[in-house]
């Protein structure tokens, strides 16, 4: 199993798709990685030899932020945004649907399970 940025990627995928299982690196970013190793679309984890998961390693830790960097930028960029007070902080801040979704009904992802309302009933 070879362990590239702190993560455990499967040994019997393809490498684009096990690259994926890495925070930060999707479709695109797997295939441009294979294109800097010279590496077939083809090859699988547990055929790439030391040398091949090494380089792709150093390409990964020079080229792209991912795992814990890329969770702590991301979470500073939402703890200034709630400290601005402007009102994408405040919605993040109140746990509610940030980009102009309805609050009505749906929701329920960012609001939690429904609370009952005492009363209602008649």
């Amino acid at each position: 199993m070879a362990r590239i940025a702190g993560v455990n990627i499967p040994t019997n995928k393809r490498v684009v798709v096990a690259l994926q299982y890495i925070h930060g690196i999707g479709p695109r970013f797997a295939q441009e990685i294979m294109d800097k190793v010279r590496l077939s679309a083809e090859r699988r984890v547990n055929d790439l030899s030391d040398a091949e998961v090494l380089q792709i390693r150093e390409i990964i830790d020079r080229d792209y932020r991912v795992e814990g960097d890329l969770r702590r930028e991301t979470s500073m960029n939402i703890k200034r945004l709630m400290d601005l007070g402007c009102y994408r902080g405040l919605r993040h801040r109140r746990g509610l649907p940030v980009r102009g979704q309805r609050t009505h009904t749906n929701a329920r992802t960012r609001k939690g399970p429904a609370k009952a309302i005492a009363g209602k009933k008649k």
